[in-house]
């Protein structure tokens, strides 16, 4: 299908789902949104989306809807629930299942839609809201081949990389759930140096500059800090999300009876974080579990606390 034929919907229009949504318009899909926050639904008005009153009414307005919600079971309402879009979507429209859930989740949700004559990618994403915003998101995506020939000129609009991980649903959702071990771990380790370089009387800039010019740097040091040095914990990606990430990545382990010593520790992190009230949070709060175990003097915060 040409990119003019397809009508794409984005059912979640949260950090990831508005900048994917926006990215849509931009190319020029008629995009259409479902949100519960109506402010949310707003900003893709404006960007030139179209809202939907649903996910049922979304789904019987396009051919792909893409599914960013938070949670396995905001998957099932939105796509199964009384107001759900898999019974009014046409028979050989797509879903790209994007949200990050267990593989067995993947699974059932791709059977659930074939009853419907629905096809599905099993998509998770990567690359932040940056990359939501600029059409550069990796995709991991395992599906049927008649489902990409629908989807792929969605797939080539917001993202950059789309790596075909093979026809089996689970597939694209266990990946993800491994770069989920290491964003979550990156992220923790990187909190608890920043922390000790803190207590240590380094200046924290300077240790940025240093560490991320140097071989313990990653990914996640490198765009994580730098909320840190700001003192802006407003949520790209919050700490309850890698509650919810680095639990799947521990039942994962367990159902495959395989250790995962460093998950749960960093795990714990974001547990003791979200304990102390910080879950919606960026996920770089992380860092203020030592604050409250050290008295470590952070970067004062843009709002003053």
């Amino acid at each position: 299908m040409a990119a003019s034929t397809v009508t794409v919907g984005v059912i979640g229009l949260g950090s990831m789902g508005l900048g994917v949504a926006r990215t849509l318009c931009r190319a020029g899909f008629e995009t259409w949104g479902f949100d519960v926050r109506d402010a949310s639904v707003l900003e893709l008005e404006e960007a030139g989306g179209h809202a939907a009153s649903s996910p049922a009414d979304l789904g019987k307005r396009v051919d792909v809807a893409i599914v960013l919600v938070a949670t396995a079971d905001q998957v099932r309402t939105v796509l199964f629930g009384e107001a759900g879009a898999a019974a009014a979507l046409h028979e050989g429209s797509v879903v790209i299942a994007s949200a990050t859930v267990p593989a067995s989740v993947a699974i059932e949700t791709g059977f659930l839609l074939s009853e419907h004559g629905v096809l599905m990618i099993d998509g998770p994403l990567s690359g932040g809201v940056v990359g939501a915003e600029s059409g550069t998101l990796s995709v991991m995506a395992s599906g049927p081949d008649a489902a990409f020939e629908v989807a792929g000129d969605v797939l080539e609009a917001i993202a950059s990389k789309v790596y075909r991980l093979g026809p089996k649903h689970g597939v694209g959702s266990t990946v993800k759930t491994i770069n989920q071990l290491l964003a979550g771990v990156h992220i923790a380790a990187s909190a608890e140096a920043m922390a000790l370089g803190i207590r240590a009387g380094v200046d924290p800039t300077t240790l940025f500059e240093v560490i991320s010019n140097s071989a313990g740097a990653s990914w996640m040091f490198n765009n994580r800090v730098p909320h840190i040095l700001d003192g802006d914990y407003a949520p790209k990606s919050a700490v309850d999300i890698f509650v919810k990430d680095l639990g799947i990545v521990l039942e994962t382990g367990k159902s495959l009876t395989f250790p995962l010593p460093l998950s749960a520790t960093a795990h714990q992190q974001f547990l003791a974080a979200s304990a102390a009230g910080l879950g919606r949070e960026d996920d770089s709060a992380v860092i203020k579990v030592f604050q409250k175990l050290t008295g470590i003097e952070l970067p004062a915060e843009k709002d003053g606390k």
